[in-house]
């Protein structure tokens, strides 16, 4: 780490605070952009990691962290980047009965002049098999199409990692029930 930066975060430099601040400024934007924030709220999610990061030097949290300023402040800006998108999709007007799964599981017709194949049948049987919460998740992904995005947001998860995780962890399970029939 940047010690001398560290240093003058705690002891109020503040010649050395507006280099670092202004150092990284510019290129944290650009970087917030990808997440289609506003400019504005790109500027204040800027001004609160900064603060954040001269929290956690004065706290000593810095002297632990094993990677540069830059990327620490980063990685504070992301979060807080999303939590602003978290936020601002609650305001949009967003109908959630569109993705409800009552507490009865809501079936899947398959409208086909064709019966249904061996394999639809067993996907179908098991698929029942699986907990309310993998059914849940599969049919928001997989038949309702909505991204990681979206169902982290809508299901209030911790990130869009924690869905593709249960997501994967949802298939898994379907796939052994299906396989372990086949036994």
């Amino acid at each position: 780490m940047e010690q001398h930066y560290i240093e003058a975060l705690k002891t109020d430099n503040n010649t050395v605070i507006q280099e670092l601040y202004y150092a990284n400024r510019i290129t944290f934007l650009v970087f917030i952009n990808r997440y289609q924030i506003s400019e504005d709220d790109g500027i204040d999610i800027y001004q609160d990691a900064f603060i954040s990061l001269r929290k956690h030097a004065i706290s000593g949290k810095l002297n632990e962290v094993q990677c540069s300023l830059k990327t620490y402040l980063f990685g504070i800006g992301k979060n807080l980047a999303y939590k602003k998108i978290k936020e601002n999709a609650v305001k949009t007007n967003y109908d959630s009965k569109l993705h409800l799964v009552e507490l009865d599981y809501e079936e899947i017709e398959v409208e086909s002049e064709n019966e249904l194949t061996k394999e639809q049948k067993a996907l179908q049987y098991y698929f029942k098999k699986l907990g309310k919460s993998c059914q849940q998740m599969l049919t928001l992904s997989f038949y309702r199409g909505l991204t990681n995005e979206e169902i982290a947001t809508l299901e209030d998860y911790e990130s869009e990692a924690v869905v593709r995780s249960q997501k994967s962890r949802c298939l898994k399970k379907l796939k052994e029930l299906i396989k372990n029939s086949k036994n």
